[in-house]
Parts: C-alpha cells; sequence; structure tokens
C-alpha cells in the first residue's frame, strides 16, 4: 500500500452511532442550541461572502464604464514682447 487511505462518508448504521454519541456528549438539550449557532454561523458566512462577491462585480462594472485614457490639451502662453 503507498499509504493512500479512502474515506468515504459514512454509511447509515455508522450515521446512527455518530447520532447517538452526540446524544450522549450533549444531551438533548444542547443539540438545538448548537444547530441553532451553526446555522447563524453559516448564515453570517454566506453573507460575507455575498458581499465581497457584490465588490468584487461593483468594482469590475466601475472599471468597466471609466474610460481608460483621458487626452487633455494644455495650451501654453507666453507674455514676452517679441524681439527686434
Amino acid at each position: 500500500m503507498n499509504g493512500i487511505y479512502l474515506i468515504s462518508m459514512p454509511g447509515g448504521s455508522e450515521w446512527v452511532l455518530i447520532i447517538l454519541a452526540v446524544l450522549v456528549l450533549f444531551g438533548g438539550r444542547k443539540i438545538p442550541e448548537f444547530m441553532r449557532g451553526l446555522g447563524k454561523g453559516i448564515r453570517e458566512f454566506n453573507d460575507a461572502k455575498n458581499n465581497v462577491k457584490d465588490e468584487l462585480e461593483k468594482g469590475m462594472q466601475e472599471k468597466d464604464t471609466r474610460p481608460t485614457s483621458s487626452t487633455t490639451t494644455t495650451t501654453v502662453s507666453s507674455n514676452t514682447p517679441p524681439q527686434q
């Protein structure tokens, strides 16, 4: 074996054991609080991700609408009298 181990998702009976272990460790009252906190964290992460995405898109739109080069003309006038 090359040291490469394949890890797969747990099956049905394994999920039951995991859920029972969580119930024993945390109790029935703590699980809803834990899931509520997890949901709030996921929601905040998605909001932050969407804000970054919106700002990047806004920046790209501003870049596209700005003129690429601005041409300005400058006139120089001299107030010296002509030489004779």
